[in-house]
């Protein structure tokens, strides 16, 4: 009996550890000082020009405190990026579109606004099968999922200058963009001011955007650089705590990572930062704002309601203050991920474009240290047997060997403690309800016989983290979506589609989930 209540005890602190971990690791971080970033929310918006035929909504974005300028006087409160037209607005005025054209994606450009607001990605499907529709990433607006990107300029509120918004319709000679062509977008304001910009794309997931403002005014101006990813609706995000999916970046160094529900309760949450990146990030999929690694920006995720009662969620950043003498120009050069969360392409923007801790933009989760190792191990077994199902096994048959000590160690000492069986129930017998001499008494046995009752346990329990960690490999890396084992089991992802409902596979037929 006490084999197997060493057993019960290692289960039950086995399920003690995990539960511990979601309770105290697995919430969204906050950071610390974001309470004083959360500001009352005003009303008003700062002009955008005569382009803009925009009407604000009563709960527009709230007012937020900018970057110090260059000679460290605050400008005061700007607004945040503008509010985006609504479905109507861009269902009424059809704009023309660049194509976006590469091998691993497909969708259009917008020149009103100069939106990114309609990307699939043609290496991942739906399901495996690989005539199903493509996972579509990004979506206009008046769709049922608005998703989208969007960069530009903004100024002091009641400024006079006139800037692109988001009804401009930029001009332009290209038709498709893609990884060997880059697009250039003009717009002139009528007041001395021309914008430029230029958007590249790399070979897989990578948006550069390059914003160039001439001056051929008179008179200085000051501008305020932005970008802001939008998102309408309530994405449908995992019941369970070992994944997270919402917005997350890493801001001033550290990984913040929040709810969709942080956003609705909080209102607003601002950080000061240099470098980093954020953005939206679903079980696989990631779309991220990446300013320039050496500027000095206000990262910002707010919520506002649509209608009718829509929650919209948006993550922006407000750059530092550009000022243009006449006859100058300045710019600035911004990135856009929008993509599949593939590790190794990950890691190489980290180290190609010096992105701080991109990789975590995948949730390795608190065991990092075991959780990235694993991968890389399956994923070298993998490319050496040519399944990831074989690399599991593999793996798993190496991390039963190396654990081999242990668990020997730990079978030994159970086999201890059921020879000592008969010992044990003779002192019960003897001693009855005197627990505390029953306990004297056990421990001198144990002493004698040079037996730990911990030591069963504790072997176990040092399994606990590594295996925790190689269940949450398989769950939340891309690399085991969709991938197949042998016979029946088309996707690893998946929940094995046998079932004694279907005879195991023998009838074509899909259970329903339970």
């Amino acid at each position: 009996m006490s084999d197997q209540r060493n057993l019960i005890l290692a289960i039950i602190l086995s399920v003690a550890i995990l539960v511990g971990f979601q309770y105290f690791y697995g919430k969204p971080e906050l950071g610390p000082g974001h309470e004083a970033a959360l500001h009352q929310q005003t009303q008003g918006q700062a002009g955008h020009g005569a382009t803009s035929a925009t009407t604000a909504p009563a709960t527009s974005p709230a007012a937020m405190a900018t970057p110090a300028e260059a000679g460290g006087t605050a400008p005061g409160a700007l607004t945040t990026p503008p509010v985006q037209p609504t479905a109507a607005a861009v269902a009424a005025v059809p704009a023309p579109r660049i194509a976006i054209l590469s091998q691993l994606l497909h969708g259009s450009l917008s020149l009103r606004g100069d939106r990114f607001d309609d990307l699939s990605l043609s290496d991942y499907h739906k399901t495996v099968d690989p005539k199903s529709p493509d996972i579509v990433l990004l979506q206009p607006p008046g769709t049922a999922a608005p998703y989208f990107a969007e960069y530009g300029w903004t100024v002091k509120p009641g400024s006079p200058v006139a800037l692109p918004g988001p009804d401009t319709l930029w001009q332009t000679t290209d038709t498709e963009l893609t990884p060997t062509h880059p697009v250039t977008l003009t717009y002139d304001n009528g007041q001395g001011l021309h914008f430029i910009r230029t958007i590249s794309l790399d070979s897989h997931y990578m948006f550069e955007v390059v914003q160039k403002v001439e001056n051929k005014g008179s008179t200085p101006v000051t501008l305020y650089p932005y970008g802001l990813i939008t998102r309408e609706g309530d994405p449908p995000t995992s019941p369970y705590y070992l994944l997270h999916e919402g917005p997350v970046g890493v801001l001033d160094g550290t990984l913040k990572e929040h709810a969709y529900k942080d956003l609705v309760k909080e209102g607003r949450i601002s950080l000061s930062t240099t470098g980093g990146w954020f953005g939206f990030t679903d079980k696989y999929w990631l779309a991220a704002l990446i300013p320039g690694q050496n500027t000095t920006f206000t990262a910002t995720y707010q919520h506002r309601l649509g209608g009718p009662l829509k929650n919209i969620y948006q993550a922006d950043y407000l750059g530092s203050a550009v000022t243009i003498q006449p006859g100058a120009s300045a710019s600035t050069t911004d990135r856009l991920f929008a993509g599949a969360k593939e590790v190794t392409l990950l890691d190489q923007y980290e180290k190609q474009d010096g992105i701080k801790r991109f990789d975590l933009a995948i949730d390795w989760g608190w065991f990092y240290f075991l959780t990235k190792p694993i991968f890389f191990a399956l994923d070298y077994f993998y490319r050496l047997l040519g399944n990831f199902g074989l690399a599991i096994m593999l793996f798993t048959v190496l991390l039963k060997a190396a654990f081999f000590p242990l668990a020997n160690k730990s079978y030994a000492s159970m086999s201890k403690m059921k020879k000592l069986q008969p010992e044990m129930k003779k002192l019960k017998e003897r001693f009855g309800d005197d627990k505390t001499a029953l306990n004297q008494e056990m421990m001198a046995l144990y002493k004698t016989q040079k037996v730990n009752p911990a030591s069963g346990c504790l072997p176990m329990l040092l399994q606990v983290p590594v295996f925790f960690a190689l269940y949450k490999v398989l769950y939340i890396t891309i690399e085991m979506r969709h991938a197949p084992f042998f016979g029946w089991i088309k996707d690893l992802s998946a929940p094995d589609p046998t079932t004694i409902l279907n005879l195991f596979g023998l009838i074509h037929w899909t259970p329903p989930p339970s």
